[in-house]
């Protein structure tokens, strides 16, 4: 039995948000909890509010007991990155990659 969220197009590469995912992959959900809480990135809060959503969706759709849950699968895919152009010297012009991600989380019950 399993529960998922996912959340698409963030503003955030997806190799950003790689880091923070393999901090809380394989743990429980009070531990990922404080691990969001205190790790000072900008992927933090949008994985604490998908987290929020895997685990209500757990407990309502599925009847899952939240103490047993834990994080099966976390991970970010890459989504369409937004081309912007910045003017440099010489009249030239630098293309700018703005990158969006799609971030998938799972948790399953012990």
């Amino acid at each position: 039995m399993e529960a998922r969220a996912h959340v698409k197009y963030v503003r955030m590469s997806s190799r950003k948000v790689d880091i923070v995912n393999q901090l809380i992959r394989g743990k429980k959900i009070g531990e990922a909890f404080a691990i969001l809480k205190h790790t000072p990135k900008a992927a933090s809060p949008i994985l604490e509010k998908l987290l929020k959503s895997a685990v209500a969706n757990a407990e309502n759709n599925n009847n899952m007991d939240v103490e047993k849950l834990y994080i099966s699968e976390v991970y970010a895919t890459q989504g369409p990155t937004l081309k912007r152009f910045m003017a440099r010297a010489m009249g030239r012009g630098v293309r700018i990659l703005k990158r969006t991600c799609h971030i998938t989380l799972v948790v399953k019950e012990k």
